[in-house]
């Protein structure tokens, strides 16, 4: 079994957007069940099938499996849950690991997250300067949120609690 260990944190300023370039990312939900996320990404001409179980902590299990881009397509046009996630991710490397930024479009934009995988959950880590609040354990920032509660909808514009339907 796969294991995802994984902390967010919000972003702060753009200065991280001189240190790479962003790719554009589509994803979207066969499942969004906090128990069992089934995820379809199309990234570049790649695409992929992600399954991931319940979060302990900052750990999960994680399976990935690559899948041919045509049939990745199709998920994403007719089967997915709506709306299917866009975003610009950044990979910036930084005392030994790599941090992912993750810069939200449509109904999320204007939300930048930052993420970073470790080995173990107490890892220790270089954080930079546009690193900002973690949110890790904040289920609104969990892309399979998103699709509830798009960003854009969050009282003044992300800033409190959204209110479960």
């Amino acid at each position: 079994m796969g294991v995802e260990i994984e902390r967010k944190f919000l972003v702060r300023g753009d200065a991280w957007k001189t240190l790479a370039t962003g790719v554009l990312l589509r994803q979207g939900y066969l499942s969004s069940h906090p128990e069992r996320v089934v995820r379809v990404r199309i990234e570049g001409g790649a695409a992929r099938l992600t399954i991931k179980g319940k979060s302990s902590g900052a750990s999960r299990g994680e399976w990935e499996y690559p899948i041919p881009l045509a049939d990745a397509q199709v998920f994403l046009d007719t089967l997915c849950e709506r709306p299917i996630i866009e975003k610009y991710r950044y990979r910036i490397p930084c005392g030994g690991l790599t941090w992912e930024v993750d810069e939200f479009l449509g109904e999320n934009a204007g939300l930048i997250v930052a993420e970073i995988e470790l080995a173990s959950e107490d890892q220790a880590f270089e954080r930079p300067d546009w690193v900002d609040e973690e949110v890790t354990h904040d289920a609104r920032y969990f892309n399979s949120s998103l699709l509830r509660h798009p960003y854009a909808r969050w009282p003044t514009g992300g800033a409190g609690a959204y209110l479960d339907e």
